[in-house]
């Protein structure tokens, strides 16, 4: 071994501890919120599951709050890192659905290293049904949206504060996330490829809801 790996060595082995405690600590909190519920969980006993202190959780999570969202915050990120890559020749809603498509079609692995799907299902659930998460979900939803918005605005060379469309078009392509998310959470078929699937279906709806004349429909049909 040469001088080089022996220093290297034992900082992968840290790397690799610090990301195992930090996946257990996850899991616990996940576990614990959505079995006995966000309010009533306690870092104590977080830690407690994973048996370090509270200081170990606290090196890893600012709070509860945000390991709630850990998961969440990997999806995003996930998206925005393929929205930045989509072709400039793409249009906005087409780079918008293929990076989603995209994004899902490689997070699920990297989501079940820490948890299960059906966890993260679970996590989703409790998350609408707790008073406080929804509010900071709602905000995070707003964070988003706002900074997908300014991507698209720099992608299209237009000023969004100028151009109402970059804010129009990804309200509506984030509304249809948040349903096409609410349903899978409801559902039954616990899998990343049920969402993918789902959320493919509800943004090819988008157009036609948009624009079709639902009343025409139904007097043809």
């Amino acid at each position: 071994m040469t001088d080089g790996q022996r220093a290297v060595h034992p900082t992968g082995l840290r790397e690799r501890k610090k990301r195992r405690t930090r996946d257990a600590l996850l899991h616990a909190a996940l576990d614990l919120f959505t079995t006995q519920g966000y309010d009533e969980t306690t870092v104590d006993e977080i830690v407690d599951a994973v048996e370090v202190s509270q200081r170990t959780f606290f090196r890893y999570f600012a709070s509860k709050e945000e390991a709630a969202f850990a998961i969440q915050e990997m999806v995003e990120s996930r998206f925005l890192s393929e929205l930045l890559r989509r072709p400039a020749p793409e249009a906005p809603f087409e780079a918008m659905r293929s990076a989603a498509l995209c994004a899902w079609s490689s997070i699920g692995e990297a989501i079940e290293e820490i948890v299960t799907v059906e966890l993260h299902m679970r996590t989703y659930r409790m998350i609408e049904s707790t008073p406080s998460l929804l509010a900071a979900h709602l905000r995070r939803c707003s964070d988003l949206e706002n900074q997908v918005a300014l991507l698209i605005a720099a992608r299209e060379g237009l000023d969004v504060d100028e151009d109402p469309r970059p804010r129009v078009a990804v309200a509506a392509f984030c509304g249809v996330m948040r349903v096409s998310g609410q349903l899978w959470g409801r559902g039954r078929d616990a899998d990343v490829d049920s969402l993918r699937a789902l959320t493919e279906a509800y943004l090819d709806q988008l157009g036609p809801a948009l624009a079709g004349n639902w009343r025409a429909d139904a007097d043809s049909a």
